[in-house]
């Protein structure tokens, strides 16, 4: 990883947001505290107190929110330090965690489970440790990326080895919402898999920022991690199913694979127009659709995050620059095609109707009166169009300037007001070249464009294999017997003489297993069961040796002692899985963000347990009575249940919501 004391803009603003996360947990802790005296006095001098109380750390949390949307709109830190004249694109920021100590869990699982020293595994705990603190300061390019995912990977053997179902380990693992900054808290490795699958997706999204969009290659390179971000983003949201996280939410991530997905389509269109737009009838047509489309995509992005849940949680900026792009886009649209009627008139030498047949696949339908070929030949008309084109692409970059200068935090990206402002007066001036003396008379309404691209962006899915790991537990055995889910009893010495014959046979790959046991030979005799896995042979470990290298090691024993370590595998019950909390097949406990208090493993069956209140959706019983959006949930016995079961991302009091 990147050296996290470094001074660079992106670690700063990482710096940034983790005092900001510790500033926001704070906050809630003083508010949930708050609300939990107000619901328990009944003094009406000691509420008034309270409810001041809240109102003040209300405000400080407001002021907090707004911070944190301060360093997601922190756009031109991320953006390639080439001059460059391009909006900027939008980069997600990192999740970020606490420190995580695996040293006492993994040794005492490792003597325990698998009766082995586990003073000889500290370095391979050491490396993993080590992996994990790296993760968190990723260098902003493909080898941050392979890190990240080598670390995903290395967690799928971590957990196989040392997390069963059937309880927990004790290492609690604590991420940080990138939008809201309020911390998860919970005891199961899913959390920490689906957070650095979204660190991957946030890593791809900061290299396409990075990418020089003045060259064919840095576009093409955008494009492809931009691709890619859209793709983590869509795994994550089609494995981890019910993540206690807003910004890891199915409809969060949604709204984020739109988004990135559309930045990939503007790369797009810049990668065509890199070269220049010839001022050329087909050329300007192609040009026309493609601009279109990137206007329809930011469009749809700007939808999708004005919708709930998503809306109280978006980043205000980055729904209003999505707008912003949407007009935009849609105004060169509109520039083009004026520019086509206005510049182009039909001479005798153009195809008629290759033209005709270009022009009639902009148009969805056409204003009344007017057909294709009657615009093309009558001057007149193409004039009127052509201006009428040009008005609805005044209208549209004015509605984006008007955006830009109300949002405060985008009114301060010099970059965007210069592209605004440019394109803008070219419309104007080219309005103005026009004829005048008829622009009473002209009632056309320019028609919407059709959007087309002949380079349609999709998302990419990722290619975990292409990654090469080696499990830092490789020592403990082959994964298909060694792992957290089996069991079996702690290695038996045996001691024989083979007197000619072995008394039994092996099978299997590695391990070997013993099978056709003569129940009279001497192994027998002396403890060996059929079905054993022998794990070493002469003090010689031998868990990832096959039959034939087995056998070889006996037979060189010759009329020596034969002494070999065995294992008996002992039946298993099947355990359920109880509600997931975070993967759709694993998470069985979520831990207040607040108090990290830490559920009972056993309810007493004679008592009847309260109902369990979803994630984020605390105070649901003092809705009415709460003076903030977020509560602790209740610890009384006996409580009343819940009537309306609501979303874990359902958010409460929605006048003074924040979280």
């Amino acid at each position: 990883g990147c050296n996290p004391l470094a001074e660079t803009g992106r670690s700063k603003l990482q710096n940034q947001r983790a005092v900001l996360n510790q500033q926001i947990l704070k906050a809630v802790r003083l508010r949930a505290g708050a609300e939990n005296l107000l619901r328990a006095t009944t003094n009406n001098k000691v509420r008034e107190q309270v409810l001041l109380e809240l109102s003040f750390v209300n405000s400080d949390l407001q002021i907090l929110k707004e911070e944190l949307e301060g360093l997601n709109i922190s756009v031109e830190v991320y953006q390639n330090t080439e001059e460059t004249f391009s909006i900027p694109l939008v980069p997600l920021g990192l999740k970020e965690t606490k420190e995580v100590d695996f040293t006492v869990a993994l040794k005492d699982f490792i003597q325990e489970h698998y009766s082995e020293d586990s003073s000889e595994y500290e370095d391979e705990i050491a490396d993993l440790m080590d992996l994990r603190q790296a993760c968190r300061t990723p260098s902003r390019d493909e080898a941050g990326a392979e890190m990240l995912i080598s670390y995903f990977l290395q967690l799928g053997y971590v957990e196989n080895r040392f997390f069963p179902p059937t309880r927990y380990m004790g290492i609690l693992f604590t991420w940080y919402d990138s939008f809201t900054g309020v911390p998860v808290c919970q005891q199961n490795l899913l959390l920490e898999k689906a957070s650095i699958l979204f660190n991957i997706g946030a890593l791809y999204t900061q290299i396409g920022t990075r990418c020089n969009r003045q060259t064919k290659a840095g576009l093409e390179n955008a494009v492809d991690a931009f691709q890619r971000a859209a793709g983590v983003l869509s795994y994550l949201k089609e494995t981890f199913t019910h993540t206690p996280s807003y910004d890891m939410s199915p409809a969060m991530l949604n709204v984020l694979v739109k988004m990135m997905l559309a930045q990939a389509q503007e790369c797009v269109f810049e990668q065509i127009s890199l070269p220049g737009i010839r001022n050329e009838f087909f050329t300007l047509v192609k040009m026309t659709q493609e601009v279109a489309k990137v206007g329809e995509v930011y469009m749809l992005v700007n939808t999708a995050m004005n919708q709930e849940p998503v809306k109280e949680n978006i980043p205000y900026s980055w729904s209003k620059l999505a707008q912003i792009k949407s007009d935009h886009y849609k105004a060169l649209a509109h520039y083009f095609i004026a520019t086509i009627l206005c510049d182009h008139e039909l001479q005798s030498s153009d195809d008629e109707d290759q033209q005709e047949k270009a022009l009639s696949q902009l148009y969805d339908y056409m204003p009344e009166g007017l057909m294709v070929l009657t615009i093309l030949k009558d001057k007149v008309q193409r004039k009127q169009l052509g201006k009428a084109h040009l008005h609805k692409a005044i209208v549209y970059h004015e509605e984006a300037l008007r955006v830009c200068g109300l949002c405060k935090k985008l009114r301060n990206i010099d970059i965007l007001q210069e592209v605004l402002t440019a394109a803008h007066k070219r419309s104007l001036l080219k309005y103005a070249q026009q004829d005048k003396e008829d622009d009473f008379l002209s009632l056309i309404q320019a028609p919407d464009i059709l959007p087309k691209t002949e380079h349609k962006v999709e998302a990419v899915a990722p290619q975990f294999s292409k990654v090469k790991i080696k499990d830092f537990f490789h020592r403990l055995g082959p994964l298909s017997v060694f792992s957290a889910k089996q069991r079996w009893t702690a290695p038996r010495t045996i001691r024989f003489r083979c007197g000619g014959e072995l008394g039994f046979s092996l099978k299997g790959g590695s391990p070997v297993q013993t099978y056709c046991l003569d129940p009279v030979c001497s192994a027998a005799l002396m403890g060996l069961k059929e079905g054993d896995y022998i794990v070493s042979v002469g003090g010689v470990d031998c868990k990832w040796l096959g039959v034939n290298e087995v056998l070889e090691k006996i037979k060189s024993l010759g009329e020596q002692p034969i002494e070999i370590e065995v294992i008996s595998c002992q039946d298993t019950t099947a355990s359920m899985h109880n509600k997931s909390a975070t993967y759709s097949v694993g998470m069985q406990k979520t831990y207040s963000l607040i108090c990290l208090a830490m559920e009972e493993d056993k309810i007493d069956q004679t008592k009847k347990a309260p109902p369990k209140l979803p994630f984020l959706s605390w105070g649901t019983k003092n809705r009415q009575k709460a003076a903030s959006t977020l509560c602790l949930p209740s610890a009384v016995a006996g409580s009343s249940p819940i009537k309306k079961k609501l979303s874990p991302f359902t958010l409460l009091n929605t006048e003074s919501s924040l979280y």
